[in-house]
Order: C-alpha cells, then sequence, then structure tokens
C-alpha cells in the first residue's frame, strides 16, 4: 500500500510519551511531499509533490494502475527516444534495402528532433511541429516514411510498458495523405517508338514490361528456366535488387513470385533473342549480401563487363538515350553540380529533364490498358502485375476500365422491354398509367 512522507519533518517523542513532528534540517528546501509505492516487482518507488495532496493523488493512482494491470514506470519514461529508435530498426523483419531506407529516414530526419528527448516528453504538438517541418522541405513520400520510423519506436515503447500511450495517437498529429495516383498511359505509337529506339541487347527490358508488365528489375534477374514455351507462362521469381552499394538477387517485390502469360508474339522474341545474346549462367547473394549464392542462366548482361545490369547504369545510358530518339524527353543538357568536389570545383554533368511519368513503370501501365480493354479483370491484374492488394490496381487503373455504360443500357433495355411504354394500352383494354 502506498503513502505520503513529510519531507521536511521527522517524528520526536515528547516528555509524555506521545510522539509529535518537529522541523528537520530540510525544512523549506526543495518539494515537501513524497509519493511513496511499490511497482508490481516489489521495488520501492517515489515522486516528490509540492502539496500533498497532489501526492496523495499520485501513489493512488499507481495502486490503482496496478490492479488494472496499466502500471507504467515514470522512470524508465525517462529514457531518451534514441534507445527505442535504434531498437526499433534492429527489430524489424524486412529485406535489406527496407532496412536501409529506414535507417537513412531515422538518421536524416527522426534522430535530429527526437532522438535525445525522453520518450515521455515527447508532445503531439512538437510532432506537427516537426511534420510541418518536413512538408517544407520534402514531398509527402518521404514524410510518410519518417513518420513510420517514429511512430514505430514510439508504439515499441508503449508495447513494452515504457509509456502509457502514443503521442502520434493524438488527433493533433496530421499525416499527410499520399496524393491520388492517376497514372496516363502512353500510346501505342509512342510505346513501339520508344522499344524500337532501344539497342537490341536492351530492348527486352521494354519488350517484357509493354507486353508482360514486368518491372526492370524482374527482367534485368529473368532467367532462361524461367520460361516455359509449353505451357506459355513466364514464372517471376527474382528480381536484380540493389542493397546499399551491392546487388542481390532477390524475390519480386512483396516477396512474392508470380506466373504471367507469355503471348506468343512475345514467345517468339524471345526464342529469337536468346538465340542472339545466349543464356549464361550468373551468380549472385541470395536476398542479402553474403547471402547463400544463387546461380541461375541470367538473359541480360552489362555490354561493357558482362555483368548483371544496374538501374542506373541502364536508365542513364540506354533508357533516356531511347526517350530523346522516340522523342519523349528533349536532349540532356549540361548542369553543373550543386556542390564543389574535393578540388574544389563543381562538376558540369550531362541531364536529362524527366519526370516520373516517364520512368520505365510506364511500359507497364501500357499492359494495364491493353489488358484491361480486353477484359481482363482487376484481380487477374493484380496477380500478373504482382500487386499486394487488387484494391491498389483498382485505384490505380479503375479510369481505364472500358466504359459499362453501353452494357448496362443493353442490360436493362432486355430485361425491361416487356412492360409497356407510356401512352399504351393495358391487356384489359383501359388506358395505360
Amino acid at each position: 500500500m502506498g503513502y505520503t512522507k513529510d519531507l521536511w519533518t521527522r517524528p520526536e517523542e515528547t516528555s509524555d510519551g506521545k510522539t509529535k513532528r518537529v522541523r528537520n534540517e530540510r525544512w523549506g528546501k526543495g518539494k515537501r511531499w513524497l509519493a511513496c509505492w511499490t511497482s508490481p516487482e516489489g521495488k520501492e518507488q517515489s515522486k516528490a509533490f509540492q502539496k500533498k495532496e497532489d501526492a496523495n493523488r499520485y501513489w493512488k493512482s499507481k495502486e490503482t494502475d496496478k490492479e488494472r494491470g496499466d502500471y507504467i514506470d515514470s522512470k524508465a519514461g525517462e529514457k531518451l527516444f534514441e534507445d527505442y529508435g535504434q531498437r526499433w530498426l534492429e527489430t524489424r523483419v524486412v529485406d535489406p534495402s527496407s532496412a536501409i531506407q529506414y535507417e537513412s529516414k531515422y538518421r536524416l530526419h527522426v534522430a535530429p528532433t527526437f532522438g535525445k528527448r525522453k520518450i515521455n516528453q515527447i508532445k503531439p504538438s512538437e510532432i506537427q511541429q516537426w511534420i510541418s517541418g518536413l512538408r517544407e522541405r520534402y514531398d509527402t513520400s518521404t514524410v510518410r516514411a519518417a513518420f513510420l520510423v517514429l511512430q514505430g519506436a514510439l508504439e515499441l515503447a508503449v508495447a513494452d510498458g515504457i509509456i502509457k500511450t502514443s503521442p502520434v495517437q493524438s488527433k493533433a498529429v496530421q499525416v499527410p495523405s499520399a496524393p491520388p495516383r492517376e497514372v496516363e498511359a502512353w500510346a501505342d505509337e509512342r510505346v513501339f517508338a520508344v522499344i524500337g529506339a532501344h539497342p537490341e541487347r536492351y530492348r527486352i527490358v521494354p519488350v517484357l514490361g509493354a507486353a508482360c508488365g514486368l518491372r526492370e528489375g524482374e527482367v534485368f534477374g529473368l532467367a532462361e528456366e524461367d520460361i516455359d514455351f509449353d505451357e506459355q507462362v513466364i514464372k517471376i521469381r527474382r528480381q536484380v535488387k540493389k542493397v546499399g552499394r551491392e546487388c542481390i538477387f532477390a524475390l519480386p517485390k512483396n516477396d512474392r513470385s508470380r506466373i504471367v502469360p507469355l503471348p506468343d508474339w512475345v514467345a517468339d522474341y524471345l526464342r529469337e533473342y536468346m538465340e542472339a545474346f545466349p543464356p549464361r549462367p550468373y551468380t549472385l547473394p541470395w536476398e542479402k549480401v553474403g547471402g547463400k549464392p544463387h546461380t541461375c542462366r541470367m538473359l541480360l548482361r552489362w555490354h561493357t563487363d558482362d555483368l548483371h545490369v544496374r538501374a542506373r547504369n541502364f536508365s542513364e545510358s540506354v533508357w533516356k538515350p531511347a526517350l530523346v530518339d522516340a522523342k519523349v524527353i528533349p536532349p540532356a543538357e549540361p548542369v553543373k553540380d550543386e556542390k564543389p568536389g574535393k578540388d574544389g570545383k563543381r562538376k558540369t554533368r550531362m541531364r536529362y529533364a524527366t519526370t516520373r511519368k516517364e520512368g520505365t513503370h510506364q511500359m507497364r501501365h501500357f499492359y494495364a490498358s491493353v489488358t484491361l480493354a480486353e477484359g481482363v479483370s482487376i484481380k487477374e491484374l493484380a496477380e500478373y502485375l504482382g500487386h499486394h492488394d487488387p484494391g491498389f490496381t483498382l485505384r490505380t487503373y479503375a479510369h481505364m476500365l472500358p466504359c459499362s455504360h453501353d452494357r448496362a443500357r443493353k442490360a436493362i433495355d432486355n430485361r425491361m422491354s416487356r412492360l409497356p411504354k407510356p401512352g399504351s394500352r393495358s391487356r384489359d383494354g383501359a388506358d395505360g398509367p
């Protein structure tokens, strides 16, 4: 049972055997009243207050929390946020590239503001102010990713009983929502022009994107054994993925393999491609740097060193020049680096003026638009594209679905045509309604 202790007086026995309290050496110094209680583990705990009623109220609330199972160690809440930020990062069960992204967001955006703060003193208003500051400097995806890290660390502290509730749960904390994503598919002529502008060795990337919906990393990792000409399918089982400065073989996005239809035209194309560029065994670590070696007869190799294709090299040396040739973007222009190099000089580089609307994902959007127009369902398309949720596919491509107005009109006309039209005679000869 808890109690309140007077720190400014001590008991003293009088001559008549009674006890009275007299001032001690602490009289008038510091807080007078000490709330005392024991934790669920039996450890003595205390906290000082100016007023006796506040001390009484506090230890009684601690006793109530023990009975309810809601007890929070007040001193534990004084731990620094960085303790739980680092612990959250270490306990994530994610692929290596995601772990790198989380660590980057924590180091660059979360730790500088909250790392040295006591975890029980972080207020919703401060979190909202932090979010507002990030929004002024970064795009929505960066803000949401940084918030995810902050939220995860605070939720871990709640789960461990360090704080009772997470300040991010307050209605005062408002995270910017992801902007609506309604993609626009390129016309046939543009897609064909871009494919035609690619060198023959690398033309397989836009072809398999437009004709089978593959991501570029999935094409980079496609092997001869993934193509089943008899069953007319492609088995998407790996991708080339960058982790830090290294590359690995890994499962496709969302950590799931899938099977996509192999059209006859694509099958003929792949046979000719493999005849011109015979697949050969290639080995990379599986799922993590230093992971178990994984070998497959990979289709695509980089022309200068015969190694795997890296996304940045492909983008700058192949994809963007093809966009220029297809008149999708203007030619590259010389641009000076914003920061000087080690020699104190700013280097001039050739850069292309592009946005996300000119990326290789446009080939997948083309695939979605064509298949939806021909009657493929959203559920089937989600499976072919490797989306984790058909709802995401629907939100992204709903505007590409064929208009159902004509079908709806025809269905109602067929069913309702048996009813008499206004002004016609009813069966008993009376005027119609």
